[in-house]
């Protein structure tokens, strides 16, 4: 188990293969009235932060616009034992050309296409990429050669 708990926390290296596979993450935001929200999400890792890429006006566009702290499990989707943790907050919030192309290169990753699909777009969609700085990181791998 390897744990970080600073003001900003680094990814360990041991779990970095994660941001390189068909790895899922499960992000955790919070409504307005303090309820968790969690959504099934294609995660990527740049300059020590997590990449979410997202739509306007869904609902976790919406609370991490109001509410940045968020919280993030990224399981191995070989080894389902083996995950990280990480609670952060979103340090910046990019639209545009950025955001587009970077939808596209998580689609050759997760759907093995060049383009993100027109058929997962709603009409008139706007792509936003939120950057995310880690604070509190947990990486298990309980069966991790020693």
């Amino acid at each position: 188990m390897v744990q970080n708990h600073e003001n900003s926390a680094k990814i360990p290296d041991a779990f970095l293969d994660l941001f390189k596979r068909k790895s899922f993450g499960h992000l955790a935001t919070m409504m307005d009235d303090g309820t968790p929200q969690v959504t099934p999400v294609w995660v990527d890792y740049e300059d020590q932060c997590l990449l979410i890429n997202s739509a306007r006006n869904r609902i976790k566009d919406v609370n991490m616009r109001n509410r940045p702290h968020v919280a993030l499990s990224i399981q191995d989707p070989e080894n389902p034992y083996r995950f990280l943790a990480v609670r952060g907050k979103v340090v910046d919030i990019i639209q545009g050309e950025k955001a587009e192309s970077h939808i596209d290169r998580l689609a050759q990753r997760y759907l093995g296409k060049e383009k993100y699909p027109q058929s997962m777009r709603y009409p008139g969609e706007v792509r936003v990429l939120y950057k995310v700085r880690p604070h509190h990181v947990l990486g298990f791998d309980p069966f991790a050669k020693k």
